[in-house]
């Protein structure tokens, strides 16, 4: 056993795993000293009490540099939780039809027992389990727009028709929400730049209804207008940091103790779901995942230091998608692009499928050997995902554009070698 860390294969291989996802090295090295020994305390970090003024001080930090990055107005609360971006599907729903029975007390009983519409645009696997878990849950959930049954589409995920052509409820219904995915992790799909078009909503509708955005997959790789909503969040593991902590960011006037409106139909929400709780608590309700936090705070803090924050993201980001959608669009058909409209291509996960030239169909003999050229040249995790198969190559703010080139390089061979009639 050594006390030595080794980080030669590390430094060799290129992780484009779409989540948990890769982190710089810098961050990992600091970290693993804090997991020993934490700022000289002779304590790791996991073992300090999360209840100290040590353990505070990170938190602190950890959330101004959020702020700084993000730009996030005093009006909005920062809360750290637990339980994936998959359990802010029913928190996000449950607090705001809580803070709607709250601040519309009369609204059911007015409604014919009926709750307040929640529109959900479903553009992807995460918007579909979304709204799925809201009507589940009893919310009166409405599919504003479902991509997947467009004209084209063919029952896939592909594209974003304008909001022009949604079915967004009646702003005289007082919509408790309209729910979006900003990047669709799986399905490789992305509202165009600059992000989700909150113009092109009805100014009343986007005046009066509370916006939920799940920016999971593409949080701090390009800006958002976190004032114009109620509640953005991301889970850390596919840009930010280690599974374990997502990140809400709340409208304070949303955040009320929904046992208030359980009189006026509104919901009884689990503890740990309740955004008051840890609003009050400052996210130490109960103990919260400390390392993901504090792993998470080395990211934030290099962005800010050392990599140009947002901004030098945004420009790195293009980058590499111009990049590596380059390739595919010179490769005379042998990488298909999964998504149909190149506008609503993701930026962070490239989607595509690999076909002999003139054939236009998926070989999966062909996604294989690719899949091991690139292990070859250690490139990992690039298998599309189970759901839908092909290949994706996710290019987070970690993965840099020197690794993404080498992708590109290896993209180009094997095209090459797929037209030479070589596989």
């Amino acid at each position: 056993m050594t006390n030595t860390l080794d980080i030669t294969k590390r430094e060799q291989t290129i992780n484009l795993g779409a989540g948990p996802s890769s982190l710089p090295t810098s961050v990992l090295l600091e970290a693993a000293q804090g997991i020993l020994d934490y700022q000289g305390t002779g304590m790791g970090l996991t073992e300090l009490s999360h209840r100290s003024k040590t353990f505070q001080a990170l938190m602190d930090k950890t959330e101004a540099d959020l702020r700084a990055l993000m730009s996030v107005p005093d009006t909005h609360a920062v809360l750290f939780l637990q339980g994936g971006g998959t359990e802010q599907f029913s928190a996000t729903a449950l607090n705001l039809l809580a803070a709607h029975a709250v601040h519309n007390p009369d609204y059911f009983a007015t409604n014919g027992n009926q709750g307040p519409p929640c529109d959900y645009a479903v553009t992807g696997s995460w918007t579909a389990k979304a709204v799925k878990e809201a009507a589940r849950l009893g919310a009166n959930a409405n599919v504003a727009v479902d991509a997947r049954k467009v004209q084209g589409a063919g029952g896939k995920f592909g594209s974003i028709p304008p909001v022009s052509e949604w079915k967004l409820s009646p702003v005289a219904s007082k919509p408790a929400m309209l729910y979006y995915c900003d990047n669709e992790t799986v399905d490789g799909v992305e509202y165009p730049n600059p992000g989700f078009p909150l113009d092109q909503l009805p100014e009343d509708y986007r005046k009066t209804v509370p916006i939920v955005a799940d920016c999971s997959s593409n949080i701090l790789s390009r800006p958002i207008d976190v004032a114009a909503h109620a509640i953005v969040f991301f889970g850390a593991q596919k840009n930010v940091g280690p599974s374990g902590v997502t990140v809400a960011i709340v409208r304070k006037d949303l955040i009320v103790d929904p046992d208030a409106g359980v009189a006026h139909g509104g919901p009884r929400i689990p503890t740990t779901l309740v955004y008051k709780n840890m609003l009050d608590n400052g996210s130490l309700y109960n103990t919260p995942s400390m390392f993901a936090i504090y792993a998470s705070g080395l990211v934030f803090d290099d962005l800010l230091r050392n990599k140009g924050g947002v901004a030098g993201a945004t420009e790195r980001s293009a980058q590499k998608a111009a990049l590596i959608y380059g390739v595919i669009e010179a490769s005379e058909g042998v990488f298909l692009p999964t998504v149909r409209q190149a506008s609503a291509r993701s930026r962070m996960n490239v989607t595509f499928r690999i076909s002999k030239p003139g054939q236009n169909q998926p070989d999966e003999a062909l996604e294989d050997a690719f899949v091991k050229r690139c292990a070859e040249a250690n490139i990992v995790q690039v298998k599309g995902h189970r759901s839908v198969g092909g290949i994706r190559t996710s290019l987070y703010n970690a993965v840099t554009i020197e690794q993404t080139q080498k992708l590109a390089e290896v993209m180009k061979t094997f095209a090459r070698d797929v037209k030479e009639g070589k596989l």
